[in-house]
């Protein structure tokens, strides 16, 4: 039976934040989706779960703590973990720009990928702990915020005693993630130490990998993935959102176009009976060891792929029209 994963990276944005935007409206507008028309957020995204009896795992970032108090991180943690749902590590380094007192003497990078091993080794057992005192259980994986790690990060997991990642999305390798590992390798493995378990996808052409996000995926390319993936038994199918994934560029009004794909995402899920909700405290690592054979990729289709593309031309024209909300 296929585990599906439905990770969504619940981060504050530093972009917000860069503007003189206050933590307390950044909280909002990042994490719990608010508009004028409602709330779309994290919280909307576990009713959504919670309705079809799936689970999700909120890679959640803690480092804007070094900027203001961990206390912001206790209600978001406190509201996943209340739901039945599961939080891990998420880290954008940028925010170390801020940070009055360094953990790692003033020393700044986008990426995780840019810090030594020393340095990925405190921040990531830095943001290991300030998840754990605001409440979270255990953490054991991990996800690099725009998937920049490398195979130090792995190390540096391993050292601190993590035993997952996710930090590996076939369409970044070699393109901000450079962990060494084959494109082709779309299933659990283990590597440095630990299991890491890449993002899921479907080919949209010859040679090119589309990932399975909300917002890069149509909805029949989606369930097309999460077939494939049950029907060939893949020991695992991650999806990737974002806490404000489901809200317009500006974040002022609901994506109703993104919001639609995720409910189908939900629906197709709980209806097929090959396919398991979970999160990373309901694997075995034992997963790495599966065979080969089960690591195959949805075979292109010219018409999906055209419909999405169709798709996203309309309701991209429809926001810069302003003619209905996006």
């Amino acid at each position: 039976m296929t585990a599906l994963l439905i990770t969504v990276d619940t981060e504050l944005s530093a972009a917000l934040h860069q503007r003189g935007i206050g933590l307390d409206e950044n909280v909002r507008q990042s994490i719990w989706g608010e508009t004028a028309a409602g709330a779309f957020g994290i919280g909307w995204q576990m009713d959504l779960m919670d309705r079809f009896g799936l689970k999700g795992v909120f890679f959640l970032d803690p480092l804007p703590a070094l900027i203001h108090g961990p206390e912001f991180l206790k209600p978001i943690v406190g509201a996943i973990v209340a739901r039945g749902h599961e939080v891990q590590l998420h880290l954008h380094s940028e925010w170390l720009a801020w940070a009055p007192v360094s953990p790692v003497e003033k020393r700044q990078g986008q990426n995780i990928a840019d810090f030594s091993l020393a340095d990925q080794i405190v921040l990531l057992g830095l943001g290991r702990d300030l998840l754990e005192q605001a409440g979270a259980p255990t953490i054991t994986a991990f996800r690099a915020g725009n998937f920049g790690a490398n195979d130090d990060t792995l190390r540096a997991l391993t050292a601190i005693g993590l035993g997952w990642d996710s930090s590996v999305n076939p369409a970044y390798l070699e393109h901000g993630c450079d962990i060494a590992m084959a494109a082709e390798q779309i299933g659990p493995i283990r590597i440095q130490g630990l299991v890491e378990l890449p993002v899921s996808g479907i080919v949209d052409r010859p040679g090119g990998f589309r990932p399975a996000q909300i917002c890069a995926m149509s909805a029949t390319e989606m369930r097309a993935g999460l077939r494939h993936a049950a029907r060939q038994g893949h020991d695992a199918f991650v999806v990737v959102t974002h806490s404000f994934e489901m809200l317009s560029r500006d974040r002022r009004r609901p994506n109703r176009a993104v919001m639609r794909r995720f409910e189908q995402l939900c629906r197709t899920a709980a209806g097929e009976p090959d396919m398991r909700p979970a999160g990373f405290h309901d694997l075995s690592t034992s997963l790495a060891d599966a065979p080969a054979r089960r690591l195959t990729r949805v075979p292109p289709n010219r018409l999906r792929t055209g419909l999405r593309i169709a798709q996203q031309a309309w309701a991209t024209w429809r926001y810069e029209h302003r003619l209905v909300p996006a």
